[in-house]
């Protein structure tokens, strides 16, 4: 097994290789490693990707229940959202159900991606608000559990309650101690592991077992699948491929090119990381590894689009195609 990174997904241009896309991936089960291409011990920050595990606290501290969250709400807490009106209704509902509004989130703000919505704030002169944020949804969690914990009002601070919950909900779903931690894009602490660590909590996130974590596991897993359009939105990837592979497979992307995936039918979790940061090449390589794995039939629209389909110039005219390298499964 190589300690580098493995050259993953290629673009072609007149017969010519292009670009190379490098990345790290680990498929795992209950018992270790299945399949990998490059370093399983490259340490990486997972950012969004690990949404379902930050929110293992909110399900297993009984707060959810609390709160009466439906199955929408929990998706929205797994979710890197687009900011459309499906998204930021359903988080101003939450919210309000909690007796809070958007000045308390600390998520920060940004212009939704969601071109409706980002037309919508445009043209009218109204400014966005942290409810559009793609991570409202996680701090509406992170919110409902400091409200049951009864925390301080900064609850992205790393000795937060809520932090250190989360940090122990990750560490134990990883099988590893936290290499570090950085500041995420929307303030919370982001704790980082290697990609097999990654790979490990998915494979355990699809083989939930009995007693109160495996039961969290499954409401965060069935709430996302039931859910696709609200854990990222219209023509995202994680939308589009939960779609295409019928529930069978929980996905979820991350900043920086990292993608994860938990397959319950197979007790299958899937880890990678495109080390350019590279959307384009995250996106093709989370495509042939559900092909791989017999969950996505090659001709199917969306493995079409994220992988498999001729690019083409502003005239309609073919230039090129992406293509996985050899040695990584086509």
């Amino acid at each position: 097994m190589t300690t580098k990174a493995a050259e993953l997904i290629e673009l072609w241009r007149g017969g010519l290789k292009e670009s190379t896309h490098h990345g790290h991936i680990v498929i795992s089960d209950a018992h270790g490693i299945v399949e990998a291409w490059g370093d399983p011990t490259a340490v990486i920050f997972p950012r969004s990707s690990c949404k379902m595990l930050q929110a293992l606290p909110l399900m297993e501290s009984g707060a959810a229940d609390q709160a009466g969250l439906s199955s929408r709400e929990l998706a929205l807490a797994c979710a890197s959202h687009s900011g459309a009106a499906i998204h930021t209704e359903g988080v101003a509902r939450w919210l309000g159900g909690l007796g809070l509004a958007d000045g308390d989130l600390r998520c920060g703000v940004h212009m939704p991606r969601d071109p409706v919505e980002n037309k919508r704030l445009t043209c009218s002169g109204e400014a966005p608000c942290q409810i559009h944020n793609n991570c409202s949804g996680k701090h509406a969690g992170f919110l409902t559990l400091n409200q049951h914990l009864k925390g301080g009002s900064e609850y992205v601070e790393l000795d937060h309650p809520v932090q250190k919950a989360v940090r122990a909900a990750f560490e134990e779903m990883t099988g590893e101690t936290a290499k570090g931690w950085g500041i995420d894009g929307c303030s919370a602490p982001n704790f980082a592991c290697t990609i097999e660590g990654l790979s490990r909590a998915m494979a355990r996130f699809a083989t939930p077992g009995a007693g109160a974590r495996g039961e969290a596991i499954r409401r965060l897993y069935d709430a996302m699948v039931a859910h696709p359009e609200l854990v990222a939105g219209e023509g995202r990837a994680c939308t589009e491929l939960m779609r295409a592979t019928a529930g069978r497979v929980a996905v979820k992307t991350g900043a920086e090119a990292v993608f994860v995936a938990a397959i319950p039918e197979m007790g299958l979790g899937i880890a990678l990381k495109i080390i350019d940061g590279g959307t384009r090449g995250s996106e093709a390589a989370i495509t042939a590894l559900l092909v791989h794995l017999g969950l996505l039939d090659k001709a199917h629209p969306m493995a079409m689009k994220h992988l498999y389909a001729p690019h083409t110039n502003w005239r309609g005219k073919k230039t090129g195609e992406m293509r996985t390298a050899p040695g990584f499964p086509s």
